[in-house]
């Protein structure tokens, strides 16, 4: 039986980040019908922080989901989901942004969710894509962990700092979901929701769920 191909496209070039992102989708490789592929955006900027970095990657993903026409279907692995828009014009195939897919699992859970984000500058843009979906009277609030991205994948504290911020969501604005606001998270999630005793989404496993339903 051929599988479905999946490509998870990281768009900074951080390899390890590419690392953790294979580690926390393993799951979806047993599947027998499906292949998941991760792969690193070599020219991008070490990390996406900023409104500048969003813009330059834009270019890049754009070429690399054209160069991989043979894929089934596209995972953008960046929170701030650059370049949505222009590759859903140049493909008939299904594109996903990991922060929509985010926010659409956590709807699909009827709960108020709280967003875990690498800094203020971040919680800006978020709060402006989630008015545009429509979405705030869900949001039960945004913290920043004042990470990079970098360190949001490897960096000694993080985990202590998600679950510092992950308790104040959900004890004092009353989060039932919890999002991780970067894909460099990702390995992080697990642990994550086993002490803070509520879900916790990492976005880009949520992309590629939506990703497998829609090619099965």
């Amino acid at each position: 039986m051929k599988k479905a191909r999946v490509l998870v496209i990281n768009p900074n070039s951080n390899a390890s980040v590419t690392r953790g992102l294979a580690e926390a989708l393993q799951p979806f490789d047993l599947h027998p019908g499906i292949r998941i592929d991760c792969q690193t955006i070599v020219d991008g900027p070490f990390g996406i922080e900023s409104d500048a970095d969003i813009e330059a990657v834009v270019p890049l993903i754009v070429d690399h989901v054209r160069s991989n026409a043979d894929y089934d279907a596209y995972v953008i692995a960046c929170y701030s989901d650059p370049g949505l828009v222009e590759c859903r014009a140049i493909t008939g195939k299904p594109v996903f942004g990991i922060q929509q897919s985010a926010l659409a699992t956590s709807v699909a859970r009827g709960a108020r969710f709280g967003v875990l984000a690498l800094g203020e500058k971040s919680i800006a843009r978020h709060l402006k894509y989630i008015r545009k979906l429509k979405l705030e009277h869900l949001l039960a609030g945004e913290r920043s962990l004042d990470l990079s991205v970098d360190e949001a994948a490897n960096g000694s504290s993080t985990m202590a700092k998600i679950i510092e911020a992950g308790r104040r969501l959900v004890d004092e604005r009353s989060a039932e979901v919890l999002i991780l606001g970067c894909a460099g998270m990702a390995v992080h999630r697990s642990v994550a929701q086993q002490r803070l005793g509520v879900p916790v989404i990492d976005p880009t496993q949520a992309a590629v769920a939506l990703a497998v339903g829609a090619l099965l």
